[in-house]
């Protein structure tokens, strides 16, 4: 070989090993918040609170004042010629809040805030939960690879072990050609696994958009994990908040009921005698007709819509966890069972047939029930295990397992 083809091959070598040494597996928690560091719909939040505050600074200004200027003779026949008689009169007039109407006003905005500090938090479960999920399918991908690929290994040594019989005129010679079909099938197995395998791991980059080829992960595959019977603290202060606003428009429109005032203060200047008079005034609204009572009514109504609201769904979440987890334990107890019974047998069955096989006490036939038993056993550890993660992955969501990890994401 060329010395310098050499060195540019090892110099390749060492960058190549360098940048594995590097790639670290990441965990679900550094998963998750990596994710919402880099979450667009966290960020949309982040503006809604800016402007619900913005709002409580709207809310706690006064009305603006206002001044009026008016000439009464101005102009005329007579004496009222142009500016003869006129008098000219200046007035400041200020309207007067009544009834705690500004700090009702303050209060709705101040629950305002609240609401959109609690959903910051809810996005933030809803984000670490489809993280989870996108995290888990990971694995499972990796797993699918794994059994597709020992498949493929054992359908290979089959497929020796069937073309030597034929070639020692021992089977007739469709049986290398179904050897060689079943070969076939799982490499395309395998490639779909592995392009399956790829593309979860985009899937699950493309939170922090990332590089799905450079992606590792880390942790048991789906631990067992206790499920404590408690509901999320996040979804259960937003439900809160969301009573709170209700109540506060409940205040809001109870104030309108008093009427405000509006004083007023000035001068008249009076030109034919080139005097000066104070002038005041005050407005005072009749409330006869309008006293706000339909406004009222419907706020207070939809502030019990939201506390039956919140209510219906609290009690909805529990008896949901608690179907939850009881078909995850169910879920997690049959793949155990599975993988610890089942499979082991299977295993040893196909060794056992294809060693009878080697000697001519089985057909093929009996070789391929075998394997296909080892496969139909797999595929139903794999259903188990799907069905474990989705019921697992909700179980987590409701509970608020990731409230702490989702708190190290953002926190203006």
């Amino acid at each position: 070989m060329f010395p310098k083809l050499r060195t540019a091959l090892l110099a390749a070598a060492l960058v190549f090993t360098s940048c594995v040494a590097l790639a670290e597996p990441i965990t679900l928690e550094e998963a998750i918040a990596k994710a919402l560091e880099a979450a667009p719909l966290l960020k949309a939040n982040e503006a809604e609170i800016a402007a619900a505050r913005a709002g409580r600074v709207q809310a706690g200004v006064r009305p603006n004042p206002s001044v009026m200027v008016e000439a009464e003779n101005f102009v005329g026949t007579g004496p009222y010629n142009v500016l003869g008689q006129a008098e000219i009169t200046g007035m400041y007039s200020q309207p007067i809040e009544r009834g705690g109407k500004r700090d009702a006003r303050i209060g709705l905005a101040e629950r305002g805030i609240g609401v959109a500090e609690a959903a910051r938090k809810v996005t933030r479960l809803d984000i670490a939960a489809a993280v989870e999920r996108s995290f888990i399918d990971v694995m499972i991908a990796d797993a699918v690879v794994k059994i597709t690929t020992y498949r493929l290994e054992t359908e290979q040594g089959i497929e020796r072990e069937a073309l030597r019989r034929v070639r020692g005129y021992k089977d007739p010679l469709f049986v290398e050609t179904r050897a060689a079909a079943r070969v076939a099938q799982a490499q395309i197995d395998v490639d779909q696994a592995e392009a399956k395998a790829r593309a979860t791991r985009n899937v699950l980059a493309s939170f922090w958009s990332g590089i799905g080829e450079d992606l590792e992960v880390a942790g048991d595959f789906l631990p067992y994990r206790p499920v404590e019977q408690k509901l999320a603290p996040a979804d259960l202060a937003l439900a809160e908040a969301q009573t709170a606003r209700a109540s506060a428009a409940v205040r809001v429109e109870q104030t309108k009921r008093v009427q405000d005032y509006t004083v007023s203060g000035g001068a008249r200047f009076l030109r034919g005698t080139n005097d000066v008079a104070l002038v005041a005034g005050v407005t005072i609204p009749l409330g006869r007709f309008d006293k706000n009572q339909g406004n009222i009514e419907r706020a207070q109504a939809e502030r019990l819509q939201a506390e039956l609201t919140a209510e219906a769904n609290r009690l909805e979440r529990l008896r949901r966890l608690a179907s939850l987890r009881a078909d995850a334990d169910a879920a997690r107890t049959r793949a155990d069972a599975i993988m610890a019974e089942v499979y082991p047998r299977t295993v040893k069955t196909l060794a056992q047939v294809r060693e009878g096989y080697n000697r001519g006490g089985f057909n093929f036939r009996d070789v391929q029930d075998a394997a296909d038993a080892i496969l139909a056993v797999q595929e139903q550890w794999l259903a188990a295990m799907t069905q474990y993660r989705d019921l697992q992955t909700e179980i987590d969501r409701l509970t608020g397992r990731f409230d702490a990890t989702a708190d190290k994401g953002i926190n203006p």
